[in-house]
């Protein structure tokens, strides 16, 4: 499912409900390829986990106990680790799913009312699997989505909160503490096929945004119902039987790629998206006070990815939003300084060695240790360097 091409053709909208339209402003600037070096990496380890594709890595960022700890997910496997200072990963856990058929495509980490570190997990049956780090056991498991979950997003201010997007055209609101599903987003005016990617607002913790195969990204509000997210936290009888609330329209839809779009992150008030189309883009959406839905879209920087129009690719970047990486079909890296206009591409990460697509890469908080999941099981590490190393990377992994 994950592998081959996008088939091209456009999907039907429902035409009741407006969407965005594209500011006819200035032209968006366009990044250069030649490289700054104003940073350098150096590659210090790799981990072969086997055959198995890893759709998912992730760094620890909510939690500044374990910021050097990461969790890959592939296969029916989930597995933790921490980054040394020397360069050098230890196993921390390695958790495999009962279920010899699933096939986990996101990870995220998320923590327990007590402060106890949770993982929560999911893939190709559509259930989500909550591991409490510390017991090592199965804390919940959350049973709703009608298909494959596709990505799963961590609360910033709220971390037992967390979002999950499907196949199945919705996006749900959880209670990894609880086991509860507070919200569900779809309907009406919601995703018309697979939600591919989400994401929470940085500051406004009542927003956030989604994107996904009907070639929209939409912008929810969750204030008018945040009573339901309170109520999560002391309901006492059976998780079923919660009053979990029906959410079917966004209050704002736009469609800025016109293809499917895969990954999609805040940028301040500002949004990152990628779709098939081998380039990130940065643009501002305008909402319309007392229009929901409406509004528009003014399209401002475009990254240029080379061999990247795979879908389920997915970049990344640091907490404090200075920088962004992402790989591609040809098992390089690109790293780009989200803090330049016009944009600044500020290395390209390659060994001779990696020539498997890169599903995901994972920043770390301060953005000097870049992590990368690839299809051929295999997981990167590259670590910043004050200065270009003498010897070269590949004789280190020689």
């Amino acid at each position: 499912m994950r592998l081959g091409k996008l088939r091209q053709e456009q999907f039907p909208r429902d035409e009741r409900f407006e969407m965005s339209k594209i500011a006819l402003g200035n032209e968006s600037l366009v990044g250069s390829l030649t490289p700054s070096n104003k940073k350098s990496y150096k590659l210090t380890n790799r981990i072969q986990e086997g055959k198995i594709p890893l759709y998912s890595v992730v760094f620890n960022s909510i939690d500044a106990r374990f910021f050097n700890c990461f969790v890959s997910a592939g296969g029916n496997g989930i597995n933790l680790y921490n980054c040394l200072e020397d360069g050098g990963i230890s196993s921390l856990h390695s958790y495999t799913d009962e279920d010899k058929e699933e096939s986990f495509y996101t990870v995220s980490w998320a923590c327990g009312v007590e402060g106890n570190p949770f993982v929560a997990a999911g893939g190709v049956k559509g259930i989500i699997r909550v591991l409490n780090v510390n017991d090592k056991i199965i804390h919940k498991t959350l049973v709703g989505h009608g298909d494959s979950v596709n990505e799963i997003k961590t609360h910033h201010m709220k971390p037992q909160l967390v979002l999950s997007t499907s196949k199945d055209e919705s996006v749900r609101l959880w209670n990894v503490e609880t086991g509860i599903c507070i919200l569900i987003f779809a309907g009406t005016a919601g995703h018309r096929y697979e939600v591919v990617s989400v994401d929470f607002h940085p500051h406004d913790e009542h927003r956030f945004v989604s994107c996904g195969m009907d070639t929209t990204i939409k912008i929810w509000s969750m204030k008018e119902f945040w009573t339901y997210v309170d109520k999560s936290f002391t309901w006492k009888d059976d998780p079923s039987k919660f009053p979990t609330k029906f959410v079917q329209f966004p209050v704002f839809t736009t469609s800025v790629h016109t293809n499917y779009v895969d990954c999609n992150r805040w940028f301040g008030d500002f949004i990152l998206s990628k779709s098939v189309e081998n380039e990130i883009l940065l643009w501002e959406p305008q909402l319309i006070d007392n229009s929901p839905g409406e509004g528009t879209s003014d399209v401002l920087l475009r990254y240029p990815i080379p061999n990247c129009n795979l879908w389920f690719i997915k970049f990344s970047c640091d907490l404090s939003l200075n920088y962004l990486s992402i790989g591609n079909q040809k098992g390089k890296i690109y790293v780009w300084d989200l803090k330049s206009c016009p944009p600044v591409l500020v290395t390209v990460l390659s060994h001779s060695l990696s020539k498997s697509v890169i599903r995901q890469t994972a920043m770390s908080t301060n953005g000097n240790t870049i992590l990368a999941a690839s299809e051929d099981g295999t997981i990167w590490r590259w670590d910043a360097v004050t200065k270009v190393a003498s010897e070269s990377s590949q004789e280190l992994m020689n």
